[in-house]
Order: C-alpha cells, then sequence, then structure tokens
C-alpha cells in the first residue's frame, strides 16, 4: 500500500487541497498532482529528488 503524503499548509477544503503529493516507493521518491492522481506519478531517484528541490529553492527553473 502506497501512502501519499501533502504539506499540512495546502489545507483541506476542495479549493485548497489542490497540490502535490508525496509518496516513499523503494529506493526512490513518487510525486503526484493531487487533482488527478488516477493520471499517475513521477517516479525520481532520492538523488534526483533532492536536486529538483535544491533546484526549486534557488529558484532555477521556470515554474
Amino acid at each position: 500500500m502506497i501512502t501519499w503524503r501533502k504539506s499540512s499548509h495546502s489545507g483541506s477544503t476542495s479549493t485548497q487541497s489542490d497540490c502535490v503529493e508525496l509518496a516513499r516507493l523503494g529506493e526512490g521518491i513518487g510525486v503526484r498532482d493531487s487533482k488527478t492522481p488516477e493520471r499517475g506519478h513521477l517516479h525520481l531517484s532520492t538523488e534526483g529528488f533532492a536536486t529538483l528541490i535544491a533546484r526549486v529553492k534557488r529558484n532555477e527553473l521556470s515554474i
């Protein structure tokens, strides 16, 4: 069973619950959109996920 988690800051109402969800998947991290979980997820290595988070924090991506 996969346990998906989201930030406690995302709220619990339908207008506040659209967010990114994360799950531990073996040796990696799963990332999915909470609005459309049926569309699947990305599977990143732990190193790849750490790199993604670091780049987001440094504002290196156009997102």
